[in-house]
């Protein structure tokens, strides 16, 4: 039995039956197993790929099996999806291979019986691929299994940017980012982080959106990588470094970030504060508030205080007090799909309707805590307009003494960075 196709069987039940994310299935995996450089590739593509086009791997799963996909054992479907992923997008695997290796995995996970149906399935699918053809043409139904994206994402996308933005915007979603990394001024220069990643054979470049970020276009094994354990940089995509610059907090400033796991923007605010001052940084998720702890201890950072509050009651907590506060609200991510593929399969409809609601609550509830002519900046990493705009325009129009003082979209399909939204606003004194 192969050992990277069974670790990626084992990964992808994991994601898909026990709602495991993909990043934290792999790297659980690749801690525990000696494999090399080569083998790590395969069982990463294997992984994401797999996760990727889950909802399209399933609709070309139907037309094979006689049976509703839910009718049939998790532990089988995952060596399917496996299997038709190496079959339908991976070139270079021989099909014999992936269908050879996926009846041994079935026969050591689930026995003989499964092994011989999951042997039918791969080798109807290898007669007749044809069967699964993705339909042709421009409807969401074609777009959406084209591009691996579910049909109700498609449908917000055309709803908000028309068929032809759509098309570009999808695209976009399936290239694969590169890594992009924070510079840590308070340690080291960009330049002198350049030269760092040269010198460990790294590709990079500058990024032209943020003056501390690095584009990484090729590195070895993160778990290894130097300048992100010295603390010289942290992981961090170049949209994302452009929020707490719109915020410009400084030194000596008391600042609340309140919705602050797992502390990317927190120690960026600390970091443009030249580590002096005060940030408090709240969160309603205590494991994700140890991140923030660790991420600060790394990067030499010592003026966060964490606290377990949910941000709607910032304002409660310290009325009046903040000299600028972040709220970077809970969203959709779907502006971040390239980056993390298990949006595809974890959100849905019903969960997104309820977001504008819950994102007015947390900026009307932060808002209490600001002095005035403080800053308060409202930004997440979706590009739905009822998540951003739609939420400051009902915030303002209910708080007539905040002013909108600047705001920026970035989308994946035309800034080639993570979508964001950033909107800054002042209190009037």
């Amino acid at each position: 039995m192969d050992k990277v196709r069974y670790a990626a069987t084992k990964a992808i039940y994991e994601i898909f039956t026990s709602g495991a994310y993909s990043n934290v299935a792999l790297a659980k995996i690749l801690r525990s197993e000696k494999f090399d450089d080569r083998d790590r590739r395969f069982f990463t593509e294997l992984v994401y790929g797999t996760t990727k086009t889950g909802s399209s791997l399933d609709w070309k799963l139907s037309k094979y099996i006689n049976r509703p996909l839910e009718k049939t054992d998790p532990k089988i479907l995952a060596v399917l999806r496996v299997g038709f992923y190496q079959m339908f997008f991976m070139n270079k695997v021989p099909q014999s291979a992936a269908v050879n290796e996926s009846v041994e995995i079935a026969k050591n996970v689930c026995g003989i019986g499964a092994s011989k149906f999951v042997n039918g399935v791969l080798r109807n699918a290898g007669r007749d691929p044809q069967k699964s053809d993705f339909p042709k043409g421009d409807s969401p139904r074609a777009l959406a299994l084209k591009t691996f994206h579910p049909l109700w994402i498609v449908k917000l996308f055309v709803e908000e940017f028309g068929l032809e933005e759509t098309k570009k915007l999808c695209a976009a979603d399936n290239v694969e980012p590169p890594l992009c990394v924070r510079t840590n001024f308070l340690k080291t220069t960009r330049e002198k982080m350049l030269e760092e990643l040269k010198k460990i054979g790294a590709t990079a470049r500058e990024s032209e959106i943020a003056p501390e970020g690095i584009i990484i276009e090729s590195h070895g094994a993160l778990d290894k990588f130097q300048p992100l354990r010295k603390g010289l940089c942290q992981v961090q995509d170049e949209s994302s470094m452009t929020v707490a610059r719109k915020l410009d907090p400084a030194e000596g400033d008391f600042v609340i970030d309140c919705c602050a796991a797992p502390g990317g923007k927190t120690t960026h605010i600390a970091e443009l504060m030249k580590n002096r001052g005060k940030i408090i940084a709240a969160d309603i998720y205590e494991t994700k508030l140890e991140h923030i702890k660790m991420n600060s201890e790394r990067l030499g950072i010592n003026i966060i205080e964490t606290i377990l509050k949910d941000a709607r009651e910032i304002g409660e907590s310290f009325p009046g007090k903040a000299d600028k506060i972040l709220v970077d609200a809970p969203c959709s991510g779907l502006g971040v799909i390239r980056r993390k593929a298990d949006i595809r399969l974890k959100k849905n409809p019903a969960e997104i309707e309820k977001l504008p609601d819950l994102q007015f609550e947390i900026l009307s509830g932060a808002a209490k805590a600001l002095k005035p002519g403080g800053t308060l900046v409202y930004s997440t990493c979706t590009i739905l307009s009822r998540e951003n705009e739609d939420v400051v325009e009902k915030f303002l129009s209910l708080n007539p003494n905040f002013k909108l003082a600047d705001k920026e979209i970035l989308l994946p399909h035309f800034d080639n960075t993570d979508g964001l939204f950033v909107a800054k606003m002042i209190l009037k004194g």
